[in-house]
C-alpha cells in the first residue's frame, strides 16, 4: 500500500550545502538520506514529497554542519497482507512466478497460480493449466492478493491468484467476455 507519511526529524545539512537556499539544501539532504531506503516499520521510501516546516538550526561543536528540526512528507510503499495488487510477471520458474508490484518483486508459488494442475513449459518459459489451458508468461499483467509479508533477513512477499476475480488480466477479461456472450446469445425456442 502506498502512503504519504509526515515525519518530524532533525536534518543534518552538511557544510557543502550551506551556501544554497535553505529549503533546497534541506530537501536535497532529506532526499539523499531517505529515498530508496527500506525500514521494516515504514516500508520502502520512494520519494520526498515536500518540506512542511523548518525551525531554527543548531550548530554542534566540531561538526561543521547545521541541524534543522524539520517536518517533511515522504511517499512510502508497504505491502500489507490481504491487499489486492496489480503487477507484471518478470520471471517464470519451475516453482512459480515472480511479479513486480511497485518497487519490489513478489512471488506466486506454482500452487497459488490457479485452481488447476499447473506445469512448467521450459521451452516457452510459461506456466500452463492442465485442464483450463490457461498460460502465464513473462510480461503478463496480473491481479493478485498478498498472502504473506516477511521483512526479517530478506524482503519476501507471497501472492495468490487462486481466489475469484484474481489471475492474469487476460484470463479475467476472457471470463468477462464469455459471460457477456452467454447472456447475449439467444435462447432456443422450446417447441411444445
Amino acid at each position: 500500500m502506498y502512503k504519504i507519511l509526515e515525519v518530524e526529524e532533525s536534518v543534518r545539512v552538511p557544510p557543502s550545502k550551506l551556501g544554497k537556499n535553505l529549503e533546497d539544501a534541506i530537501f536535497e539532504t532529506i532526499q539523499e538520506r531517505f529515498e530508496g531506503i527500506f525500514d521494516p516499520e515504514l516500508g520502502i521510501v520512494l520519494n520526498v514529497v515536500s518540506v512542511e516546516e523548518v525551525k531554527e538550526g543548531k550548530l554542534i561543536p566540531e561538526d561543521g554542519a547545521v541541524f534543522y528540526p524539520s517536518v517533511f512528507k515522504i511517499l512510502i510503499y508497504y505491502p500489507e497482507e490481504h491487499e489486492i495488487t496489480f503487477g507484471e510477471v518478470v520471471d517464470i520458474t519451475e516453482f512459480g512466478a515472480f511479479v513486480r508490484i511497485g518497487p519490489l518483486d513478489a512471488m506466486i508459488h506454482i500452487s497459488q497460480i490457479m485452481n488447476d494442475y499447473v506445469s512448467y513449459d521450459k521451452k516457452n518459459s510459461t506456466l500452463v493449466g492442465r485442464d483450463t489451458k490457461k498460460t502465464l508468461k513473462e510480461g503478463d499483467l496480473v491481479k493478485a492478493r498478498i498472502i504473506s509479508v516477511s521483512f526479517s533477513k530478506e524482503n519476501k512477499v507471497g501472492l495468490t491468484m487462486r481466489q475469484p476475480g484474481l489471475g492474469a488480466v487476460h484470463w479475467i477479461e476472457e471470463g468477462i467476455k464469455n459471460k457477456v456472450e452467454k447472456k447475449e446469445s439467444p435462447k432456443p425456442n422450446k417447441k411444445k
